[in-house]
């Protein structure tokens, strides 16, 4: 090859190199990280609701571990996997028919909430589901409410709940104490849950599954806090696949119980919850 074809090989070269490069320049860019589209999954709302920080006062609550180790004294903490599987299978055999009654059917929310007020004989765990509820309602209306469309049937089913509590202004004890026999609004948690979870589009096996796990979170954190285990050793349950299988085995059982079908699975349970009162000390609410 001549040196004349040599340069004006390389000429032509600059210049396809010059025309790639103008046409780069001309194309759209890339739009920055944070601009990329987000899919509208529930993924989102579910994370949130799984939080442990969620002001929903969980931390004060037991759930009867403190009264099961003070009736249960020994030189070592106990095992802390058998009282989380009464645990789990009291709240699926008395609660979880509830949530998934009021998820199903979101129009009988007030209905659900009372006759669950009626149904739960333990004083201790009405006044720990009624304060978790209206803490989640608390939540619903100053943090997630305007994330859901005004015309949304489950914001206006909660709307007129969070209504009837405030226009109600009775005491969280029982509707026993009314003492007029007229039905009342108390605020209990599943229920609750549930709505708010439709709302914000999370399926009805996330809420179930989700509203389990957050039971057991509280559990074993109250167990760290006991000095029952440690730190580690709780996450190491929250991941065990025993845990997993636990939890997808309850939720199995009770898919299709109806809550006239709902009952007390562990009555020792009713027991240490309500003798929690009666300890000479205690940390924790129940």
């Amino acid at each position: 090859m001549s040196t004349a074809e040599t340069e004006q090989s390389l000429r032509d070269e600059i210049a396809r190199l010059k025309i790639q490069l103008d046409s780069k320049s001309d194309a759209t860019p890339a739009p920055p990280p944070d601009a990329l589209p987000l899919s509208s999954s529930p993924s989102h709302a579910l994370l949130l609701l799984s939080d442990s920080a969620l002001p929903l006062g969980s931390f004060a609550f037991s759930s009867g571990l403190e009264s099961y180790l003070a009736h249960h004294p020994s030189r070592s903490p106990p095992p802390i996997q058998p009282f989380l599987s009464l645990a789990l299978q009291t709240l699926a055999t008395t609660t979880l028919p509830y949530l998934l009654a009021a998820y199903r059917d979101p129009i009988r929310l007030q209905e659900l909430d009372d006759t669950l007020d009626a149904c739960i004989l333990c004083h201790v765990t009405r006044r720990a589901s009624t304060a978790q509820g209206r803490a989640l309602l608390t939540v619903w209306e100053r943090a997630f409410c305007n994330t859901v469309e005004p015309g949304n049937e489950e914001r206006e089913i909660l709307a007129a709940l969070s209504a009837e509590l405030k226009k109600a202004s009775l005491p969280k004890t029982s509707s026993v104490d009314v003492g007029d026999g007229e039905t009342t609004v108390w605020g209990h948690f599943a229920p609750i849950w549930a709505v708010v979870t439709r709302a914000l589009d999370v399926p009805m096996g996330d809420s179930a599954h989700v509203f389990l796990l957050n039971h057991a979170k509280a559990v074993l954190s109250a167990a760290v806090r006991a000095s029952v285990l440690g730190p580690y050793q709780a996450q190491a349950v929250l991941g065990s696949g025993w845990l997993r299988e636990e939890m997808a085995r309850l939720l199995r059982e009770n898919w299709e119980v109806k809550i006239d079908e709902a009952g007390q699975g562990v009555p020792a349970m009713d027991l240490w919850v309500g003798r929690h009162e009666l300890l000479y000390s205690r940390i924790f609410n129940s």
